[in-house]
């Protein structure tokens, strides 16, 4: 059996890896990407395409800014935009306590340097005269928007191609074993590949990867539900989501209103996921209470992915506390999307220059007392 050698593995194919691919490469780094399906066939590539900052926890925001600096120089970096759209990210409160929620996290905002406008109950439904009266209050982010996440991942890859990375597709994994040289992972297909240094960013099968060597960590898998609409007039500009997350939707200029809320259902092992049509149409009706005209509008088609979602919701980034050259990047709960161009930059820098500007202590694998 002949045993490919590079400098960098990485393992997992989706926005955050084919990235780290890319910035690895673009440092004259010999980086082989192994992928058991297509680049962004999971979850960087089936989820709701939001790029918001707004509303997220705290220890990612900084994260997520670096990562929006990162999106507006896309077409530099990949040579498309992937269909970024600055729109602004409405979030809606719907009672008195999910609008002391949005008041709470002006503070948070502020201290990130991320400019958010609280809107009050006539100004927001003077300005979205569209919007349900269930809504009371709003928070708007005007830096945030949306993008196609079916291009991100693919565009990433060819640009990391480009700049010399080698990215293997449909290259399951079933083998990982690790010495004093580092590391060797052994496909499906009986190939072999062989580093000192290796980036685990596998989605929900990271945890896997993590627990081969003694890492073991509580990740269970996810599998939000989404659902696209016939064309409609189109008149929601914002990207919109609601304090608790149970709904969030966009409108692209064609008409279509893209849509998620709740969970569909996976089988990780094979792997394979289906979005359930209850789940569709409860959507549908959070959907029409915040925006009324949508009511009886109809699905032309929904889906499904897989992403690993972690007990605390936010991922696991650093490096291996037990494995000298493994590093982890994996568990983003569903809102890894935004945060993938970002995601791969510090994962070189923690590889090449052993340290990166971004606090990743939230982030320790060990934080759940099971590593």
């Amino acid at each position: 059996m002949t045993t490919t050698t590079s400098e960098v593995l990485v393992l997992g194919g989706g926005g955050a890896g084919c990235s780290a691919a890319l910035h690895l490469a673009q440092r004259g780094v010999r980086v082989m990407l192994l992928e058991r399906g297509l680049v962004g066939g999971q979850a960087s590539g089936v989820n709701y395409g939001g790029v918001r900052q707004q509303g997220r926890h705290p220890a990612e925001l900084p994260i997520a800014r670096r990562s929006h600096e990162l999106w507006k120089r896309l077409p530099e970096l990949v040579r498309t935009d992937a269909e970024f759209t600055v729109t602004g990210h409405l979030k809606l409160a719907r009672n008195a306590e999910e609008e002391a929620a949005l008041v709470a996290y002006l503070d948070v905002a502020r201290a990130n340097d991320l400019e958010l406008r609280l809107v009050g109950r006539n100004a927001l439904h003077q300005e979205y005269p569209w919007l349900g009266p269930s809504v009371v209050a709003g928070s708007f982010a005007p830096e945030d928007g949306s993008a196609n996440p079916r291009l991100l991942a693919p565009a990433l890859a060819h640009a990391a191609r480009a700049a010399g990375a080698d990215i293997r597709e449909h290259t399951r994994v079933v083998d990982l074993a690790h010495d004093s040289s580092g590391f060797t992972l052994r496909s499906e297909a009986d190939e072999s590949f062989h580093a000192p240094v290796l980036l685990n960013m596998a989605g929900f099968w990271g945890g896997a990867v993590a627990a081969r060597f003694g890492e073991a960590v509580p990740i269970r898998p996810l599998s939000p539900n989404m659902a696209v609409t016939e064309p409609v007039p189109y008149f929601i500009t914002p990207n919109l989501g609601v304090v608790g997350g149970n709904i969030y939707l966009r409108q692209i200029p064609r008409g279509n209103v893209v849509l998620g809320g709740g969970q569909g259902e996976c089988d990780p092992d094979r792997p394979w996921s289906r979005p359930l049509p209850e789940v569709t149409l409860r959507a549908l009706a959070l959907a029409a209470q915040l925006v009324p005209a949508l009511a009886g509008v109809q699905v032309i088609r929904s889906w499904s992915g897989i992403d690993g979602t972690m007990p605390d919701e936010i991922p696991v980034i650093g490096p291996s506390l037990t494995t000298p050259g493994l590093f982890h990047a994996f568990g983003f709960s569903g809102h890894g999307f935004q945060l993938g161009p970002a995601i791969g930059a510090i994962m070189t820098e923690l590889v090449l220059d052993g340290r990166t500007d971004v606090p990743l202590a939230p982030f320790r694998i060990d934080r759940f007392g099971t590593a």
